[in-house]
């Protein structure tokens, strides 16, 4: 077919027939698609009657009760279920007993939220289609105010005020609902001002080798030797329950240098001599970025690396931060040799370990 076969020159004076109206050669010309208009509104069981209204506040009101349950549920699982405790399931396997009720809890919670959402939305909110032709964006005092006016028209057909049994129900699950966030953060650990200023160290401990749990003595240490060491006292059966939590602060990396790798001012170089044997230097195995364990010794140039963010720290120096993010030197353990040759710590470390913190000073 040609394209004068379909031009609009061969259109009939009109189109169409019983049932489907009427468009002419000169209207289907100017626009062939013709705006269908809104559709009749059919007005909700909930519009016309009062009791089915009701009814639906009731169960949107639930829906937002169930929610409250559910977070406050969510917090009785964290504080009471031990986050060691498994559960077996068909075609899951073993699954952590704490983390399944938490998310369990907390998903019954954001589901019902939502479908009370909705529930109130397609039921008593009013539902009749508002048509607004588009117009240049001004902010003149009518536009602004006829912005107020809508708000308050939204919010009065919202039923917000009308039903205050929605009203009340929601507002208290709002107010439930950052308990669980803040529940959780609570317990991530103990402030840091005690928590991060002792460890086990302390005079006389001895540096111990985490895999022989023989102590460290100083013929072992060698120039460009690392060493890993941990305080006796961390293998006792008293630190059995607080092992995890002692190893992440006292955790020491133990490194031999020559008295002419030294480096920084002479204040520092004593420093280094009087907390170490014979070049024996121990230090903080603890980033004090954000605490990373560090464990990446450059033996030529006495630097070491932090693999997570890059923090470099020159043990001949001091322990100082010389590239990454990093504010604050590794800190450096006092240590001597006793008269069985192993070494031993002379007190704590002299700072706190670890990443800084707002209370450090």
């Amino acid at each position: 077919m040609s394209d004068r076969d379909m031009s609009t020159d061969h259109l009939p004076e009109s189109v169409g027939g019983a049932g489907h109206g009427t468009l002419t050669k000169d209207a289907a010309a100017v626009d062939p698609f013709q705006d269908p208009g809104l559709p009749e509104h059919r007005p909700r069981v909930t519009d016309l009657d009062p009791r089915a209204a009701k009814r639906a506040e009731r169960q949107v009101a639930l829906l937002f009760l169930i929610a409250i349950a559910g977070l406050v549920g969510s917090l009785f699982c964290y504080t009471l279920i031990s986050n060691t405790a498994v559960v077996r399931i068909t075609g899951l396997g073993t699954v952590n007993a704490n983390n399944l009720a938490l998310g369990l809890c907390l998903g019954f919670a954001f589901l019902a939220l939502g479908a009370g959402a909705i529930h109130w939305a397609r039921t008593l909110m009013t539902d009749v289609d508002l048509v607004q032709e588009r117009h240049p964006m001004r902010s003149d005092p009518e536009s602004t105010a006829f912005a107020v006016s809508e708000f308050k028209q939204g919010v009065a057909d919202s039923g917000f005020t009308k039903y205050p049994l929605i009203r009340r129900s929601l507002l208290t699950a709002m107010l439930v609902l950052p308990l669980p966030a803040v529940w959780l953060l609570r317990d991530l650990g103990p402030m840091p001002k005690d928590n991060l200023r002792k460890t086990l160290w302390a005079e006389g401990q001895k540096l111990v080798n985490p895999n022989t749990k023989q102590p460290l003595k100083a013929e072992d240490i060698t120039v460009g030797t690392l060493a890993m060491a941990n305080p006796e006292q961390i293998y006792s059966p008293e630190q059995k329950d607080e092992f995890v939590d002692q190893l992440a602060k006292a955790a020491v990396l133990v490194v031999r240098l020559p008295q002419e790798a030294l480096k920084g001012s002479e204040a520092q170089k004593k420093k280094q001599w009087d907390w170490s044997v014979d070049g024996i230097m121990a230090f903080s195995k603890i980033c004090t970025h954000v605490g990373c364990p560090v464990a990446l010794y450059e033996q030529q140039t006495h630097h070491m690396l932090c693999p997570c963010h890059q923090s470099t720290f020159d043990l001949s120096d001091d322990g100082r931060v010389i590239f990454g993010p990093a504010a604050r030197s590794l800190p450096q353990l006092p240590i001597r040799v006793n008269e069985n040759g192993e070494l031993v710590a002379v007190s704590d470390f002299r700072e706190p370990v670890g990443p800084s913190f707002w209370e450090r000073g």
